[in-house]
């Protein structure tokens, strides 16, 4: 059997409202050689069912019992043919010409490890929001990959397949699996590979043009996520602490701080302005200089935190959920 140019993994669960459009976006890819690796990870929901129900060949399905998208994407790697992995979640969606033009890319130079583009934000209803992300794209650091994370989420990214095994170790309690992304961990975890990558394993990173990933952002967080996301982040960055003490020691206070302020961000979009004013404060006194580096973004924070005080939250969550969004 030949093996595709392109394995696609897309780990599925609980996104029966989604998982169509996840789907129809990569089979619409104006880039054809291509497989399709859904993983099963487990969910209740139908989910699978709608899956099945795509008829291309080019779609396998393997099952397994929930662990989580970490595992799920291992799962999927662990199964991937092709010399190329791109990764697509299964409630976003891609641009026609993504994978074609990611692949002209990495074809086209060869040291590089990991090819990424910026995103569009979609709402629940897959409809463009007023917010984007465009990250930096090239003469990309390890220190940029720590402090801003350029590929923003984990439908952006087009990976070197012999890149990414550099980074693969056993797991540590079922010796006969490997790993690439660490599976203990339930956020963050695609910031410690790519972090792992540059500072471990010298993987180059650089991006292209154009917001060629719909990355969704479903209502109905809570507040608490932010504080569960931030002790996750913290816990990058003490393994990046152990991997690279260099790379943490000169960065690592003006990361925190990039991250602090997204949180802030995260926080007005729920509503909860106590958080976002306390975690925007924290950003401020640990490494002022990124309000400097960023100063529209910190500015957009600033005012928006004393609009939501002077409008109360609920009210200008519904105003300003469009334009804040998930952009850091």
């Amino acid at each position: 059997m030949t093996c595709p140019r392109i394995s696609v993994v897309m780990p599925v669960y609980n996104v029966e409202a989604y998982i169509e459009e996840a789907i129809q976006s990569v089979l619409d890819q104006s880039f054809e050689d291509f497989e399709l690796v859904i993983v099963d990870d487990g969910g209740p929901d139908n989910s699978i069912a709608l899956a099945r129900s795509f008829d291309d060949p080019r779609i396998r399905i393997v099952s397994q019992a929930n662990r989580g998208l970490a595992g799920a994407r291992n799962t999927g790697i662990a199964h991937a043919r092709a010399p190329y992995i791109a990764l697509l979640d299964s409630d976003d969606r891609w641009h026609k010409d993504k994978l074609l033009l990611h692949y002209v890319h990495l074809q086209a130079n060869p040291h590089i490890g990991v090819s990424y583009s910026g995103s569009q934000m979609i709402d629940e209803h897959g409809e463009p929001m007023a917010v984007a992300m465009r990250p930096k794209l090239t003469r990309v650091r390890t220190s940029d990959i720590l402090c801003r994370n350029p590929i923003g989420n984990g439908s952006a990214p087009v990976l070197r397949r012999d890149a990414l095994d550099r980074a693969a170790f056993r797991h540590p309690t079922e010796p006969s699996r490997i790993c690439w992304f660490d599976e203990s961990f339930r956020q963050s975890e695609d910031i410690e590979l790519w972090v792992r990558l540059a500072s471990v394993h010298d993987i180059s990173f650089e991006g292209i043009s154009g917001l060629l990933t719909e990355y969704r952002i479903v209502g109905g967080a809570l507040s608490a996520n932010v504080v569960k996301q931030y002790i996750s982040w913290s816990r990058m960055l003490d393994i990046a602490r152990t991997n690279a003490p260099d790379l943490v020691a000169e960065h690592g206070a003006r990361a925190r701080a990039y991250q602090l302020r997204y949180l802030a961000r995260r926080s007005i979009q729920l509503g909860n302005v106590e958080l976002a004013d306390d975690l925007f404060a924290r950003a401020t006194r640990l490494a002022p200089r990124i309000h400097r580096e960023e100063p529209v973004k910190s500015a957009t924070t600033w005012v928006a935190i004393k609009l939501a005080r002077l409008a109360g939250p609920d009210r200008f969550r519904r105003l300003a959920r469009p334009y804040l969004g998930a952009a850091a």
